[in-house]
């Protein structure tokens, strides 16, 4: 008989916050994130009833979003508003890079997928496209495709990627390397209420709305805002923060369920063998446009690589390399992508 959701959340979030505290002994970068979301993705495949529950992921998103908002000071704004031509090029870079990568995918398991060859095109187009998971499996289901694999294709990327960058930019010494502070650096009870207010109304908004990704983004923008008018209401906690990333790291580890495994293994090989491709010349590219800009390398190899804006602002953040830059570089790449993807695969650009 399997456990109801609460045991199983429950369960999960026990041991997704024992995972973060080896961590925090073994001194591992991320620890709240790269814990609970190895723990989890393990015993997930081996067969334990984990799960998460969304309310508590959504919460996540929003305390993340929040805590980024704040680093968006009139002083980084405007740094960040200069380099618009490079928020361009990442952008072109991102989608050019994504249709590669599908046409890989496409290529790795030709005449070895069931569907017809217009679905298997699609298929390899949304699953190889650098978005989030659930908005490119949408865009997917809509063209046809198989969204299971597109899926599987996304939650493995932004797995490897995840694990990968913050601990081989850790381990290279690669971090402390921005002295960017938020804006509000003192928790203050009754400002803390007034940002959870204001925040909580984008998120809202956001999903009311049927926009992407509504509870970080939402949060995001309000924060921002606040921050460019020089709104100073309070910080976030420290331990909250932390609860955020390890809920966060929860929702991407138990997507690999044992069945996940089984998922066409040649498939999840090749979007396997592709991330690693692009996490390479992602890195390459990312520190060129770091020289062009005259940013640090290690900031715009977060900034362009290919995964998820949560992740990737939270590897900023916790590494100290670039925290507005990052957020914003993800954020534009991601309105671009969807956008544009569907268009571009509708009017056969990009097929």
């Amino acid at each position: 008989m399997t456990p109801s959701l609460p045991v199983r959340t429950a369960g999960t979030l026990a041991l997704a916050f024992g995972a973060s505290v080896l961590c925090l002994w073994l001194r591992t970068p991320l620890p709240w994130v790269l814990g609970p979301l190895v723990a989890t993705a393990v015993v997930s495949v081996l067969g334990a009833p984990t799960a998460s529950w969304t309310p508590l992921r959504n919460a996540g998103q929003w305390v993340i979003g929040a805590v980024l908002g704040l680093y968006f000071t009139p002083q980084v704004t405007a740094l960040v508003g200069r380099l618009w031509w490079a928020v361009l090029l990442s952008i072109a870079w991102s989608l050019v890079l994504g249709w590669l990568f599908g046409r890989w995918l496409g290529h790795a398991v030709r005449g070895r997928l069931e569907g017809t060859p217009q679905q298997q095109r699609a298929t390899s187009y949304f699953a190889g496209a650098i978005g989030g998971a659930s908005e490119m499996t949408l865009l997917a289901e809509r063209a046809g495709a198989r969204t299971d694999l597109v899926a599987a294709a996304h939650s493995l990327r932004l797995l490897i990627v995840t694990i990968t960058i913050p601990v081989a930019l850790a381990w290279s010494g690669l971090h402390g390397l921005d002295p960017t502070q938020p804006g509000a650096r003192v928790v203050d009870p009754g400002g803390l209420a007034l940002l959870a207010l204001a925040t909580g109304a984008g998120c809202w908004l956001l999903a009311r709305t049927g926009r992407a990704n509504p509870w970080f983004i939402g949060a995001l923008l309000v924060a921002m805002g606040l921050t460019m008018a020089d709104v100073t209401l309070s910080a976030v906690p420290q331990s909250l923060t932390n609860a955020a990333q390890l809920v966060i790291g929860v929702s991407l580890g138990v997507r690999f369920r044992r069945e996940f495994v089984h998922t066409a293994p040649l498939w999840l090989l090749a979007v396997a063998a592709g991330t690693v491709v692009m996490l390479v010349v992602c890195a390459l590219f990312g520190a060129g446009l770091g020289w062009l800009a005259g940013l640090h390398p290690a900031t715009m190899v977060l900034g362009t690589s290919p995964g998820g804006i949560a992740e990737m602002a939270i590897t900023a953040k916790v590494l100290q390399l670039g925290v507005p830059v990052v957020t914003a570089f993800q954020v534009c790449r991601l309105v671009a992508v969807l956008v544009l993807l569907e268009p571009l695969h509708r009017h056969g650009w990009l097929r």
